[in-house]
């Protein structure tokens, strides 16, 4: 069975962290962005490699939107689609709105929220567009199978992964 495994949280709460994190624990696991699904298409259109892409990403930015928008005009969920047909099990660790949460989740993923207070995540990087639906959409959503507090340091979200990974684990046996 196919094993999915989705991340929620706002602008420096610590998701790619958090997936990295998983990563080192979970065996089997790749990280799977929204916005890698059509680079990886791309690369398959294009014979490229996803490192290729990532690393001259200017040269193919036009061509990643438009391909981008060509999936959506097909199917609003072509992208989260994709990422759920992939033969790997994967970490998603950019959901931002309901629908895709529900979509992940009817799919019999687990769905973690990452949460750090406004203070803690403006001291790791300018905050923008707070208020954005982007940010907030999931804020009363509460269908999460863990809840992750990161206002601490690497090392306690560190142990809080491993802990984590348990629970995952135990999830998908």
């Amino acid at each position: 069975m196919k094993k999915i495994i989705v991340i929620s949280g706002k602008q420096y709460s610590g998701k790619d962290t958090l997936a990295k994190l998983l990563l080192q624990y979970l065996d089997g696991f790749t990280r799977v962005g929204i916005g890698d699904a059509i680079k990886i298409e791309y690369g398959k259109q294009k014979g490229l490699s996803f490192d290729e892409i990532e690393k001259n990403k200017h040269l193919y930015r036009a061509d990643l939107i438009a391909l981008g928008n060509k999936g959506r005009q097909i199917d609003p969920d072509y992208w989260l689609k994709s990422i759920i047909e992939l033969k790997e099990d994967v970490i998603v660790p950019d959901i931002r709105v309901e629908h895709e949460a529900e979509l992940f989740r009817s799919h019999g993923a687990f769905l973690i929220r990452i949460e750090a207070s406004y203070e803690n995540r403006s001291k790791r990087a300018v905050i923008t567009n707070a208020n954005d639906s982007t940010e907030t959409a999931l804020d009363n959503y509460n269908k999460w199978n863990a809840i992750i507090e990161n206002n601490s340091d690497y090392e306690n979200l560190g142990n809080k992964a491993q802990r984590l990974s348990q629970e995952i684990k135990k999830f998908f046996s």
